[in-house]
């Protein structure tokens, strides 16, 4: 995989001036640790042919949208939508933004390979285990279920700033950004697989790209939604139950937002007409899931037009009433 520092920022910045931004300098990229994996690849593929100068950054989500809506990159990944605050951040800086799905994703709840007591588990007990009221107060695993062993619980998942924390809250809690605060949380998705596996009284959150590049060093449980999917019972993670809308309420897109003023840079326009056209292919190299033809050309269609704002961020909806959204909102 290509090096995360391809270019230190710092020398590029003596090139172009202390105060000045660099989106027109350099390809620059930064955000979800989630969506990384997808840019590296992209990045990697790109520089084969193209000798353009690439910074990737994992500031997390919500960090990166900091970095975005002030001027300092070109590109931000995201694991969920842009929030209204964010987009009233960009809105006070001038900058318009193109946004753009790139690939399917689950969360993953994830526990020690040797853990054979956790058969499936629902969104009740996920909400019973990671509400805010569970701080201090729901600490051994047969509180949650009696059948489970009387063993002090350790948690694992996303840090505030990622937008899988967001994403995982919201679905499971069921208020973004809500959660206990005694877990132990990293933007760095390796250092929670690291934790899962070496504590067999461990279990964690995170991306399902992980299901591929970890593959024996946890165990992946099945949850059921409860209703919330077409499917009643206990579902796993898989290409085709997140494609399908099965695994539900975890399943979610990926985004990049592209700055508008920055994609005029014929480095960055570029580059996004390479990402978008190879996209799908290299999401599922990674371990994510392609979207289908006709939400790609929406994409390609809105980064032509230059369509600035958000479909996904606008309103709480059902994923496929957002895709459907997303599709008609471009005239072909």
């Amino acid at each position: 995989m290509l090096s995360r520092t391809l270019i230190a920022c710092s020398l590029l910045l003596l090139q172009a001036g202390c105060h000045r931004s660099v989106v027109n300098e350099v390809i620059s990229l930064d955000g979800s640790s989630t969506v990384h994996p997808l840019n590296e690849a992209v990045a990697e593929e790109f520089q084969k042919t193209n000798r353009r100068r690439i910074t990737l950054g994992v500031s997390g989500t919500g960090g990166g949208f900091k970095k975005f809506c002030n001027g300092e990159v070109a590109i931000v990944g995201a694991s969920r939508p842009i929030k209204p605050p964010e987009a009233e951040q960009c809105g006070r800086r001038k900058i318009e933004y193109v946004e753009l799905p790139v690939a399917y994703d689950g969360i993953i709840i994830i526990v020690h390979p040797s853990n054979t007591w956790m058969k499936s588990i629902t969104v009740s007990q996920l909400k019973k285990i990671w509400a805010p009221e569970a701080q201090n107060r729901i600490k051994r695993w047969n509180q949650v279920d009696p059948s489970w062993p009387d063993e002090e619980m350790h948690l694992f998942g996303a840090g505030v700033d990622s937008g899988t924390y967001d994403y995982f809250t919201e679905a499971v809690v069921g208020k973004s950004h809500s959660s206990r605060g005694d877990y132990t949380s990293s933007e760095d998705d390796n250092v929670l697989v690291k934790g899962v596996s070496t504590d067999p009284q461990a279990m964690g959150f995170l991306g399902m790209s992980f299901m591929k590049e970890n593959d024996g060093m946890f165990r992946v449980v099945p949850v059921d939604g409860e209703g919330r999917g077409p499917v009643a019972g206990p579902v796993a993670p898989s290409h085709e139950t997140v494609a399908d809308g099965i695994y539900a309420p975890l399943s979610r897109p990926l985004f990049i937002y592209v700055n508008v003023e920055a994609a005029k840079s014929p480095s960055v326009e570029q580059y996004i007409t390479y990402y978008l056209g190879n996209m799908r292919a290299l999401a599922e190299d990674v371990g994510y899931v392609g979207l289908p033809d006709d939400v790609i050309r929406t994409a390609q269609d809105r980064f032509r037009l230059r369509r600035a704002g958000t479909i996904f961020g606008s309103a709480k909806a059902p994923l496929a009433v957002l895709i459907k959204r997303y599709r008609e909102d471009t005239p072909l």
